[in-house]
């Protein structure tokens, strides 16, 4: 989501500072276009920073035979590194 408010705002911003020609006496409007043009950029570039940011998990698989049936027993377990001793 925050990638795509980032592309808005930099269109927005794009749009402001180029496309329009209006001149207003107590606004810049071309300068409002540059400011949101840099916000936009500043938040498409956190939301990749989210995006990219990986969870590593560690997968153990064990594999025993119950004693009394002779079945083969298989456990999975799932962990983040965080929840490591």
């Amino acid at each position: 989501m925050s990638i795509g408010l980032g592309i808005v705002l930099f269109v927005i911003g794009a749009i402001l500072a180029f496309a329009l020609h209006i001149e207003v006496s107590w606004i810049d409007v071309q300068l409002v276009g540059y400011i949101l043009m840099g916000a936009g950029v500043v938040v498409f570039v956190i939301g990749l920073a989210f995006l990219l940011r990986r969870r590593r998990t560690i997968s153990t698989s064990r594999t025993t035979v119950d004693p009394r049936t002779g079945d083969a027993v298989r456990r999975d377990e799932t962990s983040a590194p965080d929840d490591l001793p």
